[in-house]
């Protein structure tokens, strides 16, 4: 595709009917006069503007031949060149909308994100369904966010510690450009479809990553917007086999849920089933049958007894495996 805005249009909507968000790539950008590029749902709800200095946002990110603008949620897309206050664009300005990125579909996303790792039953729930009868494991849900690349990689991250720090896998991302962090994609009410609003932020930098333990601690922009959503702690131990754990992540990119209950376990509480299990490294691993799919990778597994991190999801297969995250702390400490 490819659409010039400018002179006498300076505004199209894009549509790709089913997509559940559209990315758009620019590139000729010319604001002249304090001008500004907005891209927006159609509401106006969800609203990216960008001057002449697109990085200045915190939400472009730049390419060899243009910028890629933050996701708008849902299938349709308005992009406008304005004058700095609403009114009338200068003629001079322009840009070139040359291509865009949408969400897969449901069956889309089922073939691309790899085999599930259901263990048995499903009995992950959407995280508010447990508002009320866990409030301390749904508490603890707000600082895990959405990671998404292009539509092309689905992981799950989260906050750790009060500063501008954040958790993933290794083989989600290991360099930072263009991935979205999206922090509340949640159900607002339990078996519920559409998200509360969603607050966006990109991969600033990478500041520690390791393959051999499959982790990438990183940083974000507009670290402000997002501190309200609070931040997980580690707990430093290898935990006890037998020991209730849960998940919290975005199976298949879903929005979140909470893995509580293993019906593998008389439909008890997930619990941490071996320790010192081989990973991508010796006994670098702890395992558990608490249910996640392909997304879920980078999602913490906090334990019931200090509702603090104890591993870091990365494997399926039932039994499905997280990073001993003792391991993990040894070499972020230092740095968080």
């Amino acid at each position: 595709m490819s659409t010039v805005l400018g002179g006498g249009s300076t505004s199209t909507t894009l549509s790709r009917p089913g997509s559940w968000y559209l990315k758009a790539h620019f590139t000729g950008l010319r604001l002249v006069g304090g001008d500004v590029l907005t891209v927006a749902d159609p509401t106006g709800a969800e609203s990216y503007r960008y001057t002449a200095d697109v990085l200045a946002s915190g939400t472009a990110s730049q390419d060899a031949t243009g910028f890629w603008a933050m996701s708008v949620t849902g299938d349709r897309a308005v992009v406008s060149i304005t004058g700095r206050d609403g009114g009338r664009a200068h003629p001079a300005s322009r840009v070139r909308v040359d291509k865009i990125t949408r969400g897969f579909t449901e069956a889309e996303l089922a073939a691309s994100v790899g085999p599930q790792s259901i263990c048995g039953a499903n009995d992950y729930k959407d995280a508010v369904c447990y508002q009320s009868s866990n409030p301390t494991e749904f508490g603890r849900t707000k600082a895990v966010a959405k990671l998404l690349r292009n539509g092309g990689s689905l992981c799950t991250a989260w906050r750790v510690g009060p500063n501008n720090k954040m958790l993933t896998n290794n083989h989600c991302f290991t360099s930072g450009t263009g991935i979205e962090v999206w922090f509340n994609y949640q159900c607002t009410t339990c078996g519920g479809t559409t998200s509360a609003t969603v607050t966006k932020v990109l991969v600033q930098s990478v500041i520690k990553t390791s393959t051999a333990l499959d982790y990438t601690l990183f940083s974000v922009t507009n670290f402000a917007s997002i501190s309200l959503f609070g931040y997980l702690e580690l707990d430093a131990r290898v935990p006890a086999v037998g020991e209730e754990m849960y998940v919290i992540g975005h199976p298949s990119g879903k929005l979140k849920k909470l893995s509580l209950r293993d019906d593998q376990n008389a439909g008890g509480y997930c619990k941490v089933s071996a320790v010192r299990v081989n990973g991508d490294s010796a006994q670098s691993d702890i395992a558990y049958r608490c249910d996640t799919e392909g997304g879920s990778s980078g999602s913490p597994v906090l334990s019931r007894q200090t509702h603090k991190v104890v591993g870091l999801h990365h494997w399926g297969g039932c039994p499905n495996q997280g990073v001993r995250i003792d391991l993990i702390a040894a070499q972020v400490n230092p740095v968080l």
